[in-house]
């Protein structure tokens, strides 16, 4: 079914039923060793509420936000740390050069089309700005990242305005998130299919620490599309580089969110956005030339914390040491790996600027994955 959603409509999480909680593992497929959170998303990591605005009218406008806050508080002056990886730096990631350098994220974390970064990051400086307790603040490092999503929304017309990166900020809400052709994810497009938003989660044993990894990711990229190990971009007939049948794009980009409840230094949050990656190959990816491939790792984790108290010296930070981080590299893997799956597998058709993407034929996928 091809969406029409009216313009400027804002779907927080929970709106689309049939796109929240688990698309993958409802069409049987079941992605690595660690089992998920209760709602196998990103919001399962306590405080991590999501907001999304969808654009959607005619063929012309198929476009959208997400937004990502690590807290319910004033994420200026509570910042979290945070680790930031370019894999492939063909894009635009607004604020990572500040959270490389400082290892922390002080506003809601945007993700858009790439024509509108700067819109998104002006909604987040004036949300940060009217804040309680930020009068005084006189810097804002704005994090936003994006795809592009050209072939489904005529991008050149810029249709996401700041009120609506300012809405998908101020209706983020725990819970539930919806998943496929929303937000920041409805032009996109995934090994010549459907993509999207896409989220996923697992929480470690309690002998390991019993940590939440959530992951939210923004697919538009290309590959070979493999599910649970089977070549299904092969027995589709439709991949990158094979030259007799026509693709809508061979480049693209990925966008990872990573949220985590374990206290992490801003240093193993970079290697554990570093991990993501592996999660994303499994899905096939070629990390093409033309693709901009970003991961963004946090934590909530009260003990990390930025607060005014210990940015000024006057507390103590218990993080968890490097020995301890291989489980959380792992369940990272396994998270974004599903939460790309779940992208394809909610998506639904869009006929678009430039043409039709069809959303992946799960008839057809269900009997080549077997068992």
């Amino acid at each position: 079914m091809v969406r029409r959603i009216a313009m400027a409509a804002a779907l927080t999480m929970g709106a689309v039923a049939a796109q929240a909680g688990s698309p993958a593992r409802d069409a049987g497929v079941t992605v690595g060793i660690l089992a998920p959170g209760p709602l196998n998303a990103i919001t399962d990591v306590a405080g991590v509420k999501v907001g999304q605005v969808t654009l959607a009218k005619g063929r012309a406008v198929n476009t959208g936000v997400t937004a990502v806050l690590p807290h319910g508080g004033n994420l200026f002056q509570d910042k979290v740390p945070a680790g930031f990886v370019a894999y492939n730096a063909f894009g635009k990631f607004m604020g990572s050069t500040q959270v490389v350098e400082l290892g922390e994220v002080e506003t809601p974390i945007l993700l858009t089309n790439t024509l509108n970064v700067a819109d998104a990051g002006i909604a987040a400086i004036e949300w940060t700005l009217a804040q309680p307790g930020n009068e005084q603040v006189r810097s804002v490092n704005a994090v936003v990242g994006e795809t592009n999503d050209g072939f489904l929304n005529d991008i050149r017309g810029r249709h996401v305005t700041v009120a609506d990166a300012r809405r998908a900020i101020e209706t983020a809400r725990p819970g539930a998130v919806a998943q496929g052709a929303v937000g920041a994810g409805t032009g996109t497009v995934a090994f010549g299919w459907k993509g999207g938003i896409g989220t996923a989660s697992r929480r470690l044993p309690d002998s390991l620490g019993g940590w939440t990894v959530g992951v939210l990711v923004q697919s538009n990229y290309g590959g070979v599309l493999t599910i649970a190990g089977v070549p299904v971009g092969v027995k589709l007939g439709t991949y990158d580089l094979r030259q007799e049948v026509e693709q809508k794009k061979a480049d693209g980009s990925v966008v990872i969110v990573i949220a985590t409840d374990a206290p992490l230094s801003d240093r193993n949050l970079r290697r554990l956005a570093e991990r993501s990656f592996a999660g994303i190959a499994r899905t096939g990816s070629g990390f093409s030339n033309g693709s901009g491939d970003y991961a963004l790792a946090f934590s909530t984790h009260a003990g990390v914390r930025r607060t005014p108290a210990r940015r000024s010296g006057e507390a103590s930070v218990a993080e968890l040491p490097n020995d301890r981080t291989t489980p959380l590299f792992q369940a990272v893997i396994e998270a974004s790996e599903e939460a790309v799956l779940n992208s394809l597998f909610a998506a639904t058709a869009v006929d678009g600027h430039q043409g039709r993407i069809e959303a992946l034929p799960l008839d057809r996928v269900r009997p080549m994955l077997g068992k």
